[in-house]
């Protein structure tokens, strides 16, 4: 499979990462770095949650509702 061509520069940030990504020596440094940035984007998640629940956008019949939803991709027979 070939590699899909990066079309724009890095940011400043992606190049700071990138350089601290270098110094990683160990694969157990690699999996606390990556344990750390999923809770990291998973406390983001659950208090952007939180604040559509205080805003009142997220509710009980809200997520009843989602448990009837089918996202199912339809394909043409």
């Amino acid at each position: 499979m070939e590699a899909a061509v990066q079309s724009k520069p890095f940011t400043p940030f992606q190049i700071e990462m990138l350089e601290m990504v270098s110094r990683v020596s160990t694969e157990a440094e690699m999996q606390d770095i990556r344990r750390m940035l999923g809770q990291y984007f998973a406390k983001r998640a659950e208090d952007a949650l939180d604040r559509l629940w205080d805003e009142g956008v997220l509710n009980e019949s809200v997520i009843e509702e989602w448990k009837h939803e089918h996202m199912r991709t339809p394909y043409k027979q």
